[in-house]
């Protein structure tokens, strides 16, 4: 049962760090926005791809994690209470009579929004799937992208594919729970912790799980359950696997989706825009951050947070023509520091 649209001022899509500065300069012109991702927790690809690498060339802050700049984002938000929408596609944009976008997502959640921000990176992120004819009407059920409740695999023969962070982690959590865990990585090299390899090596050496250099190449079915896959090795040779569930962990891929029906302009899968305004080909949205192109585009952080602030700017005006948009600065004025609920200082 779908709900009545939420209406707001502004609506962001993407929760990365650019998506997150954008809520921090609508917050300062004191524009509520609502943020939607199809990730189930904030932070884009710097959680999602190197939460714990090191980033050298933000402004001020020599080195930070993706995940430190995270948290400092969310830290610095906080004063605007922003509402997070996570876990769900945007699916539908569409414009309505009276100006404002109807906004509507995979998780039956719709949204009046004024003003539009994407600041969807490089697309909504889906996993990479095993490409098996026919393994699409498992996924869900014997099949899983995502482990959302791990007590569901205790005492389960588990096939893990990957050789990444998550596959290792996995494989790792699950030798404690599972029947037998049997990961399974094209070559033996993983693209993982050092700490995660070694207990993974060690677990191996102790028969508390399995790993096997090769790839699944088929499945068998019995009584309309996956039984078996058929595990292939370097040299060609195949052998059957039983198994109550397989976990793929192919990492990742960024997909524009939805975003190319919305009748905006696109090169290359990226949004075009202007670089007064940051706005897209249609009045009212706006598009930030690694998804946008225009002339002399590059795509760095450190410039996804200086097109949020002018896109903010311009949307502050679009919204409120009839106001005079003062440039404050949050050094020294009393009503930013009131919308940031920091006391004034006095300069002697």
């Amino acid at each position: 049962m779908s709900h009545s649209p939420i209406e707001t001022d502004a609506v962001i899509i993407g929760a990365g760090p650019v998506g997150l500065f954008q809520i921090f300069e609508l917050g300062l012109l004191e524009i509520k926005a609502h943020v939607i991702d199809s990730l189930p927790e904030v932070g884009g690809q710097c959680i999602e791809l190197y939460p714990d690498k090191p980033i050298y060339d933000i402004p001020a802050i020599p080195v930070c994690t993706g995940r430190e700049l995270t948290n400092n984002l969310l830290k610095q938000i906080e004063p605007f209470g922003a509402q997070f929408h996570l876990g769900q596609e945007v699916s539908r944009l569409e414009s309505q009579a009276d100006g404002r976008f109807l906004i509507s997502t995979s998780q039956d959640n719709h949204f009046l929004s004024r003003a539009v921000f994407i600041a969807g990176g490089v697309g909504a992120f889906q996993p990479r799937t095993i490409n098996l004819e026919g393994i699409d009407a498992f996924v869900n059920k014997q099949v899983f992208y995502h482990v959302k409740n791990p007590e569901q695999f205790a005492n389960k023969r588990i096939v893990i594919c990957g050789g990444g962070d998550a596959a290792l982690d996995w494989a790792i959590h699950f030798s404690e729970i599972a029947a037998s865990v049997t990961l399974i990585h094209r070559r033996d090299e993983f693209k993982a912790a050092p700490k995660s390899i070694a207990r993974m090596r060690e677990l191996c050496t102790n028969h508390q799980m399995e790993l096997l250099i090769g790839q699944v190449t088929g499945y068998e079915v019995k009584d309309e359950q996956m039984s078996d896959i058929v595990f292939t090795n370097i040299d060609g040779q195949s052998k059957l696997i039983p198994l109550d569930d397989l976990l793929v962990f192919y990492g990742l891929s960024p997909k524009l989706g939805p975003i190319a029906e919305w009748g905006l302009n696109i090169d290359r899968k990226q949004i075009c825009v202007d670089t007064a305004k940051f706005q897209t080909s249609i009045s009212g949205i706006y598009a930030v951050g690694d998804i946008n192109v225009y002339p002399g585009k590059k795509k760095l952080i450190l410039s996804g947070f200086h097109e949020a602030a002018l896109a903010a700017f311009a949307a502050a005006e679009y919204l409120s023509p009839e106001k005079q948009i003062q440039l404050q600065y949050t050094t020294t004025s009393p009503k930013l520091h009131k919308v940031l609920g920091v006391k004034s200082p006095t300069f002697e």
